[in-house]
């Protein structure tokens, strides 16, 4: 009668276990299921099958959202549904990040939601946003010196101390002149995100390192194209000092004058286009 019991009690011992198992088991085939669906759906339309799935939004205080929508022109071209989303991701970015001023500077409401706020204008066709190469925000009154190549910056972003730094007269000007396509936050998120992508292999940084390739291909078989850009007085000619400030230069002229970007230079905007999974605000 006792060993019975034993080989009993083994029996169901062995049965949660096999249960746990499998369970674990058939998670993991869905996930891999998943992915692969998702991987089929990218290669076929070049964007994530889906970008915003949250279990619950996060609120910014009356005060941020006043700033939100008084000062940040993007925010207002959303839908209704879109603006909550977008709120959620600037209060989860403000949170997710460390602020700090330097030379006098104190870190106010308005600095954290309009230097979140670009970086969410940029990612918000990404299911990513957080941008994970940064862990502080580093605020100087106006240009700084750099200990990087011992110059003065308006703005830089530092991989390796996973710090973006930024003058804050030289940020705000960026959106007091909104047509000039030269954006000091647009311009230094973009080489974060630009690095971010490289390292990560989540769908949406997929997207962006991959599609920036084809970009990049395309200028390299089409010389004509190249030369256009080049010569062109739209694109400034710094974006032609390196791969890196190409494609920081041409989305702050993508953000800023879309219209004219898509009809001068069609096809190197719908490759932005594509790598930032722009399908809202007019874009």
């Amino acid at each position: 009668m006792l060993s019975l019991l034993l080989i009993e009690k083994y029996t169901l011992g062995s049965k949660i276990i096999l249960g746990i198992f499998f369970a674990i088991l058939l998670y993991m085939l869905l996930q891999f299921a998943v992915k692969l669906l998702e991987m089929g759906y990218v290669l076929k339309y070049k964007k994530p099958f889906f970008v915003h799935f949250y279990t619950f939004l996060r609120k910014l205080s009356p005060q941020q959202k006043d700033i939100l929508k008084n000062q940040f022109a993007f925010y207002n071209k959303l839908s209704k549904k879109n603006k909550s989303y977008f709120e959620h991701r600037v209060a989860s970015f403000i949170n997710d990040k460390d602020f700090i001023g330097r030379n006098g500077v104190v870190i106010t409401d308005e600095m954290k939601v309009l230097i979140t706020s670009t970086s969410i204008m940029l990612t918000f066709g990404f299911r990513d946003f957080y941008i994970g190469l940064i862990n502080k925000i580093v605020v100087y009154p106006e240009k700084f010196y750099s200990k990087t190549n011992q110059n003065y910056h308006k703005g830089e972003f530092n991989p390796k101390l996973k710090a973006l730094v930024i003058s804050w007269v030289d940020f705000k000007l960026g959106y007091q002149i909104s047509k000039d396509n030269i954006n000091l936050g647009i311009h230094e998120f973009v080489h974060a995100i630009h690095l971010n992508s490289l390292n990560e292999r989540d769908i949406s940084s997929t997207i962006f390192s991959d599609t920036f390739k084809e970009l990049t291909d395309t200028l390299s078989n089409n010389p004509l194209l190249r030369n256009q850009l080049a010569e062109s007085h739209y694109i400034r000619k710094y974006a032609f000092t390196n791969q890196f400030e190409f494609l920081a230069v041409v989305i702050e002229s993508f953000i800023e004058t879309p219209h004219e970007f898509k009809v001068q230079f069609p096809e190197v905007y719908f490759k932005i286009r594509q790598m930032l999974n722009f399908n809202f605000a007019g874009y």
